[in-house]
């Protein structure tokens, strides 16, 4: 929950730059919930403050009803980026298994849940590749089920399916709604894809340009399980051509 939340980023020797400003957002338990915006907005910054790693300079955010600190003490936040940063000396297995290692989960554990996290996207028999053996799909596979790893309430999501082609992306929106489904997580979604946004999400935030408010929340009127057709249906096309006109302004 984040209430009239505002970041304001002081620079040296320039003026105050405000970031965000009177930010109102709802998430629900178990939802995927995109954000959309024009570059510069915010949204970003919007998954800086969620998770802690900013602090607001106005207004009050609240994670399953404590403080963002309490939240992350209780490592509550997965997180996936657009680059999938794994670790280069480290095997597929071994790059799920990390964040394990560092929480202090089962150790009698870690192999059987990691080994379960990969075969859920179908790189089971890549568990003991090498980083420089995988295609860009197929690292940002093992990013999301690394995320995944520990078992965190909550995934953050900047960007995550933004380096790679069309058709790779496509086959990864899938991958990762079933597991995303399998897992039961509440999801947060940053994306500048709106077609991407009203695939994944149950509900799609607009924001205004920075400043950035939110300017509309757009509820996704798609069922579940998600099809690649569903992205030809005339429901989608329509979706697409609101949350566009909410962008647009």
């Amino acid at each position: 929950m984040l209430r009239d939340v505002g970041l304001v980023y002081r620079r040296r020797g320039r003026e105050p730059l405000a970031a965000l400003r009177g930010i109102d957002l709802d998430i629900r338990d178990r939802e995927l919930f995109a954000v959309v915006g024009p570059t510069g907005c915010g949204k970003s910054s919007l998954l800086l403050l969620i998770s802690g790693i900013l602090d607001p300079t106005a207004g009050e955010i609240v994670i399953r009803g404590g403080p963002v600190a309490e939240a992350k003490a209780r490592t509550e936040f997965g997180f996936i980026f657009q680059d999938a940063v794994l670790l280069p000396w480290r095997t597929a297995l071994d790059n799920v298994r990390l964040p394990l290692e560092v929480t202090g989960y089962d150790a009698a554990r870690r192999d059987q849940r990691c080994r379960e996290l990969l075969a859920f996207v179908h790189l089971e028999r890549f568990a003991e590749a090498m980083p420089h053996e995988l295609s860009g799909g197929m690292k940002q596979r093992v990013a999301i089920v690394r995320a995944l790893a520990h078992n965190p309430s909550i995934l953050l999501m900047d960007e995550p399916f933004a380096a790679l082609d069309e058709i790779t992306k496509r086959k990864l929106h899938l991958d990762f709604l079933e597991v995303w489904e399998r897992e039961h997580k509440t999801a947060i979604l940053i994306t500048h894809d709106l077609y991407e946004a009203i695939f994944l999400a149950d509900r799609v935030a607009v924001m205004t340009p920075g400043p950035g408010r939110i300017r509309a929340i757009v509820p996704v009127d798609l069922p579940r399980p998600r099809t690649l057709e569903m992205r030809d249906s005339e429901a989608f096309v329509r979706q697409a051509r609101a949350v566009r006109e909410l962008l647009e302004g």
